[in-house]
C-alpha cells in the first residue's frame, strides 16, 4: 500500500509539473487550474518531507504520457515494484535518523533548560514557568476548561495558536497530551504557564503533523481562562429538556 500511495503522490505531483517548461507559462485562473497546482503544491511537500527531492521529473512525465496514450511500459512491473521499495526504504532510513536526531536534540534542550531560573522540572519530567500568577480554582481531570496556547518547537517556530486565531477553546483536561493533562492541573484559572514538554509526555515517535517533528519537544504558553461550569453546558441543558 505504501508503494502504491508513494507512486500515485509521485504521478499526480509530476503530471502538474511535466506540463509547463517554467513557471511563467502556467496559468492559475479557473477553479480546475488553481486545484491543480494545490495538488502538485501538496504532493511536492509532503515528497520533500520524505526525501523524495531528487525524482527525475523527466522520467515520470514518460511514464504518464506512456499510460496515457497506451504505450508498452518500458519497465516490467517486478523492476518498479523493486525501484518503489528501495524508494520508500531510504525514506524510511532518513525519517529515523532525523527521529534520533530529534530526540538527541529535545534531550539536551530539557538539560539546559532545568538549569535556567524559574524553570521547575516535575517528576515525569515535564518542565513549566509559571509567568502569570492567580488565586482561581485549579481544574480536575473530569472537568473542562477553556484556555489559550500557541504551541511551538524549541526553535522557535509556531505550529498551532488560539491567539493568532483569536478564538480560544474548550477542552477536557483528561483528553489532551499527558504534558496538558498534568500542567493543567498546577494551574489557577487566570494563571500563565510556559510549558517545556518532553516528547514522551507529547506525541513522542507518531507526529500528528508534518509540522511538528517525531520526538520533538514542545513548547507552550498556556494560559487558563475558566473552568466550564457542567450545569451550564448547553449540551447539558438540551438533553434535559
Amino acid at each position: 500500500m505504501k508503494q502504491h500511495r508513494l507512486a500515485a503522490a509521485v504521478a499526480l505531483v509530476s503530471l502538474v509539473l511535466a506540463g509547463c517548461d517554467s513557471q511563467t507559462s502556467v496559468e492559475l485562473k479557473t477553479p480546475a487550474q488553481k486545484a491543480s497546482y494545490g495538488i502538485g503544491l501538496n504532493m511536492g511537500k509532503s515528497l520533500a518531507q520524505e526525501g523524495m527531492d531528487d525524482l527525475d521529473s523527466k522520467a515520470v512525465a514518460q511514464g504518464i504520457e506512456d499510460a496515457v496514450g497506451k504505450k508498452e511500459q518500458k519497465l516490467k512491473d517486478d523492476e518498479l515494484v523493486e525501484a518503489f521499495a528501495a524508494l520508500q526504504k531510504r525514506a524510511e532510513e532518513r525519517m529515523a535518523k532525523m527521529s534520533e536526531e530529534s530526540a538527541s536534540a529535545g534531550k539536551k534542550f530539557l538539560e539546559d533548560n532545568a538549569k535556567k531560573a524559574g524553570v521547575v522540572t516535575t517528576a515525569s519530567g515535564l518542565q513549566y514557568e509559571v509567568e502569570k500568577k492567580a488565586d482561581g480554582p485549579q481544574p480536575k481531570p473530569t472537568d473542562v476548561v477553556t484556555v489559550h496556547y500557541t504551541g511551538k518547537l524549541t526553535n522557535g517556530t509556531v505550529f498551532d495558536s488560539s491567539v493568532e486565531r483569536g478564538s480560544p477553546i474548550d477542552l477536557p483536561v483528561s483528553g489532551v497530551i499527558p504534558g496538558w493533562v498534568e500542567g493543567l492541573q498546577l494551574m489557577h484559572v487566570g494563571e500563565k504557564y510556559k510549558l517545556y514538554i518532553p516528547s514522551e509526555l507529547a506525541y513522542g515517535a507518531q507526529s500528528p503533523s508534518p509540522a511538528i517533528p517525531a520526538n520533538s519537544v514542545l513548547v507552550f504558553d498556556l494560559e487558563l481562562l475558566a473552568i466550564k461550569d457542567p450545569a451550564k453546558d448547553p449540551a447539558k441543558e438540551d438533553a434535559a429538556k
